[in-house]
C-alpha cells in the first residue's frame, strides 16, 4: 500500500479537486493555519498541472473560506473570549481604519491572516471591499507560490525535497516532505498567534497611535 493512501489529500494525485479541498477547509479553521500552500507548491513543479488553474483556484477556494470567519466574526458569533476581544479592540479599530489595505496585506502574505480579519468583521468592515481585497491578496501570493514553484524548481524547491532523500520533483513518490512542512509551519504559526492574542494591544498601540485607545462615540 502507497503511503499517499493515509493521506489522501495531500496527494498531488488527487488533482484540482484535492487542491481545492485541502485550501478551502485548511483556511476554514480560524487562527489555527494549515499551510495548504505547500500542496499547491508541489503540484506547480513540472507540467502536470495547468499553474494558472491552480493559482486561481487556490486563491478562490481560501477566499470564500476566509468570508465565512469573516461573517462568522461579523455577526458576532463566538469565535473568541470576551477577554480577548477587549485586549484586541485596539488593534480591531486600526485594522478596521486601514480595512482594504490590511486584508490584501494578510492575505498576501504568510501570516496568520485571521487576525486581521476577525477584528475587521467584528468592526463589520464592508464585506464586498473585504471579499475583494483578500482576493486580491490570495491571487498575488498564489501566483508567486506557483510561478517561482513552476520555474525555479530547480534552484528552489528541488534543493527542499533533496534533503528528504528525493531527487526528483518529477516523481514524488512520498508525502513526508509536505506532511513535515505543514506540522513544522503549523505549529510555528499557531505559537505565533497564541502570542499575539495574549498581547495587551493597548499598551503597544496606545504609545505610538493613541487613537486607537478612543471609543467610537468620542471621536
Amino acid at each position: 500500500m502507497d503511503i499517499w493512501d493515509f493521506f489522501p489529500f495531500f496527494s498531488p494525485e488527487v488533482g484540482y479537486l484535492g487542491l481545492g479541498l485541502v485550501s478551502f477547509f485548511g483556511s476554514l479553521i480560524p487562527f489555527v493555519p494549515i499551510p495548504s500552500f505547500i500542496l499547491l507548491v508541489t503540484m506547480s513543479v513540472g507540467d502536470q498541472f495547468d499553474i494558472h488553474i491552480l493559482a486561481i483556484l487556490a486563491a478562490l477556494t481560501a477566499t470564500f473560506a476566509k468570508q465565512i470567519i469573516f461573517y462568522a466574526s461579523y455577526g458576532g458569533r463566538r469565535i473568541i473570549s470576551e477577554k480577548t476581544k477587549k485586549r484586541m479592540l485596539p488593534f480591531q479599530r486600526l485594522v478596521k481604519k486601514y480595512g482594504a489595505a490590511a486584508a490584501f496585506v494578510a492575505a498576501a502574505t504568510p501570516i496568520p491572516d485571521d487576525l486581521v480579519y476577525v477584528p475587521l468583521g467584528l468592526a463589520k468592515y464592508n464585506p464586498r471591499r473585504f471579499f475583494i481585497s483578500t482576493l486580491l491578496g490570495k491571487l498575488l501570493l498564489c501566483y508567486i507560490l506557483v510561478l517561482s514553484s513552476h520555474y525555479l524548481s530547480d534552484s528552489i524547491v528541488d534543493p527542499i525535497f533533496a534533503s528528504f532523500g528525493i531527487t526528483s520533483t518529477d516523481d514524488i513518490s512520498s508525502p513526508w516532505p509536505i506532511l513535515i512542512g505543514i506540522i513544522v509551519f503549523g505549529v510555528s504559526m499557531t505559537l505565533v498567534v497564541i502570542l499575539l492574542l495574549r498581547l495587551d494591544w493597548s499598551k503597544i498601540l496606545g504609545r505610538f497611535m493613541p487613537w486607537t485607545l478612543e471609543d467610537d462615540d468620542q471621536k
